[in-house]
């Protein structure tokens, strides 16, 4: 049984279901979408970055929106998939950020072993999350971000407390991948040249685009997604105007933000804060 949970004024995207979310994963494809694999009584075999894992019984698997994943067997299977707008767009610690430990703030796939324990506990949270989907109100989806934030905070803690890595070579494109992400989380608010990364990491700028083109993205896409994800959180969560926000993110000319927003969304800042409160 799958859920989709859709936000048209952000545009987020949360998935529910089994092993039939994968489906689409059959040849080798971007993964496209924050998803985690759980496993019951029976194993699963996947394939990332043409590394192929197995996925222990009672066993949780974690992967990024940039990693080519090919499904290759699994029953009985927990996925859930979510956009950088459903999760990202909440300002969260930066342990459990989308750019946190999980995601970006390690160098191997995270896999991790659950005891009966953790498993009954990731089992009553899916339940919560279920019972969720059927509650249409106004605040569905900020019920469904903090229960996301408590699924990622207890896997955070049980990464954190287990040596549960699976044994990898590193992938040198995703590892700089990696840390180019945690250095726009940091500085993307004053910096926005693909040229203040590059020198940071020690690499041409056109190194990282070469690089980064093979995973279907570029340098550039990065730090602007990451001001477009910041000036949306900033119209939604606060009573901020559209100037006061692109001061926040760096821009001293609002009209500079203005024409990056809309480029990315259709919208003008104005424009988006406007269509909020129509689909309240």
């Amino acid at each position: 049984m799958q859920q989709t949970f859709t936000e048209f004024s952000t545009n987020a995207i949360l998935k529910i279901g089994d092993e039939s979310l994968l489906s689409i994963y059959k040849e080798s494809t971007q993964a496209a979408l924050y998803t985690f694999i759980r496993t019951h009584d029976t194993k699963a075999e996947i394939i990332v970055d043409s590394i192929p894992y197995t996925i222990e019984a009672g066993s949780l698997l974690v992967l990024t929106p940039v990693q080519y994943i090919q499904f290759v067997k699994g029953e009985n299977l927990v996925v859930y998939q979510f956009n950088q707008e459903f999760y990202c767009i909440k300002d969260h610690d930066q342990e459990v950020s989308c750019a946190g430990l999980l995601f970006f703030g390690n160098v191997h796939v995270p896999l991790i072993g659950l005891s009966t324990e953790e498993a009954h506990k990731f089992s009553i949270l899916h339940e919560v999350f279920m019972d969720e989907f059927d509650t249409k109100d106004s605040i569905q989806a900020e019920m469904l971000r903090m229960l996301m934030a408590r699924f990622i905070i207890i896997s955070t803690r049980l990464l954190k407390a287990k040596e549960g890595f699976v044994e990898t070579t590193k992938n040198t494109k995703i590892e700089l991948l990696r840390e180019f992400n945690m250095l726009v989380e940091t500085h993307f608010k004053a910096e926005h040249s693909v040229s203040y990364y590059a020198d940071k990491l020690f690499k041409s700028p056109k190194t990282l685009s070469n690089t980064f083109s093979k995973l279907n993205t570029s340098p550039l896409q990065i730090i602007h997604d990451r001001i477009i994800l910041e000036a949306k959180r900033l119209l939604i969560y606060t009573d901020k105007t559209a100037k006061e926000i692109a001061y926040e993110v760096g821009f001293e000319d609002a009209s500079h933000l203005s024409r990056l927003f809309k480029k990315n969304t259709s919208f003008s800042p104005s424009d988006f804060k406007k269509q909020l409160k129509t689909t309240v």
